[in-house]
């Protein structure tokens, strides 16, 4: 039975997606396992270094489901890896003038390595789409909600008007920023490890380079300048660029959360009958997706500092980083992916209530636009002075429940000098709005460059 709940028949509904977990799975680390084997025969064929004949035959003998799982997890359990019961049956299977040259001048961890950069390359290409997915969503809601003004808010208090295409705006580019950093990552995470026992490849003489070329052909990996058994810095690249992610959809999911709070009520999570409900209370339509954005990202934000870790590699191999690694990779991707699905569905669907963020930025009666007030009056009075006078405006305002325009008209050094119609001018939320509108723009030029 799965402990993790990423990995149960119920709870993985929650949490993680399928398509990752065939990607990332056990099932899929034993065939790409087969696949390098398959790979290396066929490779060390060309080359002339194994007979011709026997490349084909295991390759027809690499596959997964003929493998017998009890013998391998005894084997395993007996050396510590599953690399030698993979190789027994693949040889095995392959029958025994074929089976002969199978692993051969390659090492357990070559092995290993390999195939997870190979599940390292299909879990980014789902990464990939989801991310796209989401952002061509965002980039729709900016441009749709460009002008629509809105209560910008610092410490959870209202600050200053902004618009909510500004706000998707803000969620969009770091996820701009993850997309356009996705080759760099896998320039980084996808090379062939190949070494051999001490990373030498002294088992194949004078022919390991020519090996590693043709290897890295057969997989369509990149060659690393020399083998990275103890070098893991590209594996943590990939990493690390899943925790920077997940921060980012933690923000949109933190934003929208707050936002769908009863007392506000701006936006709302795509609804469907019956999700966010409760046993108890018929009314309540709860953040679902926010909260798995937000558990599963914390997920993978643990799961790092974990990977950073098991840099600190011994010599020539890794005595125990190396399997910690192991641990975290594949389950940050799972998490990644489950809150990137739960993001897209909360940027294709989210309801927006434009009427309801202007009840919002009214409710302080003009308070909001207290800073262009002061800069309003400011050539007027003077910088200090009209700092001054709105402060006592918006004191009066608070406790007596009027509106700023009013509290200000009632302050004799305001109503010598302006009238009520120039003062209801300075308090038009969408008067103030600065360089919202551009910076939308710009974002969104990112979007289709």
């Amino acid at each position: 039975m799965p402990v993790n709940p990423a990995d149960g028949a119920v709870l993985g509904a929650l949490y993680g997606t399928d398509a990752m977990r065939a990607a990332m799975g056990e099932h899929a680390f034993l065939q790409r396992m087969l696949d390098v084997e398959a790979a290396l025969a066929r490779a060390q064929a060309r080359l002339g270094i194994i007979p011709a004949e026997a490349a084909p035959v295991i390759t027809e003998a690499a596959d997964a489901s003929k493998l017998d799982l009890a013998a391998m997890a005894g084997a395993t359990r007996n050396t510590g890896y599953p690399v030698v019961g993979l190789v027994k049956q693949l040889s095995e299977l392959a029958g025994p003038e074929a089976g002969r040259w199978t692993h051969w001048g390659a090492t357990t961890q070559d092995i290993m390595d390999t195939a997870l950069v190979l599940q390292i390359r299909d879990g980014l290409a789902l990464v990939e789409t989801d991310l796209r997915a989401t952002v061509a969503a965002l980039a729709a809601m900016a441009a749709a909600h460009r002008d629509t003004v809105m209560a910008g808010r610092t410490h959870l208090q209202h600050a200053l008007p902004v618009t909510f295409g500004y706000k998707v705006a803000v969620w969009l580019a770091p996820l701009l920023a993850s997309l356009e950093d996705l080759p760099r990552i896998r320039r980084r995470a996808l090379r062939l490890s190949f070494g051999g026992a001490a990373g030498t490849l002294a088992s194949l003489g004078d022919k390991g380079l020519a090996v590693t070329r043709e290897l890295a052909k057969e997989l369509d990996l990149a060659e690393a300048d020399v083998p990275w058994h103890v070098a893991r810095d590209g594996i943590n690249e990939a990493g690390c660029w899943l925790g920077i992610l997940c921060g980012s959809l933690s923000k949109l999911a933190t934003d929208v959360m707050l936002m769908m709070q009863s007392e506000i009520a701006e936006v709302s999570e795509p609804h469907v009958r019956g999700r966010g409900g409760s046993s108890t209370m018929p009314q309540k339509r709860n953040p679902i997706a926010c909260e798995y954005v937000l558990s599963q990202a914390r997920g993978v934000h643990a799961l790092v500092p974990q990977m950073l870790a098991s840099m600190a590699q011994d010599f020539e191999r890794g005595t125990g980083p190396w399997q910690t690694e192991m641990l975290a990779l594949p389950q940050a991707f799972l998490l990644a992916h489950g809150a990137l699905s739960q993001a897209r569905f909360i940027a294709g669907g989210l309801v927006v209530d434009p009427a309801r963020m202007r009840r919002n930025l009214d409710a302080t009666g003009g308070l909001i636009v207290s800073e262009a007030v002061m800069m309003g009056l400011a050539p007027v009075f003077g910088r200090g002075e009209s700092h001054h006078i709105v402060n006592d405006a918006c004191d009066l305002a608070i406790a007596e429940g009027i509106g700023l325009t009013a509290a200000l008209m009632r302050d004799t050094r305001v109503s010598a000098r302006l009238d009520e119609a120039a003062i209801a001018a300075m308090t038009d939320p969408a008067a103030y709005l600065g360089s919202a509108g551009a910076f939308v723009d710009r974002v969104l030029a990112r979007v289709t460059a």
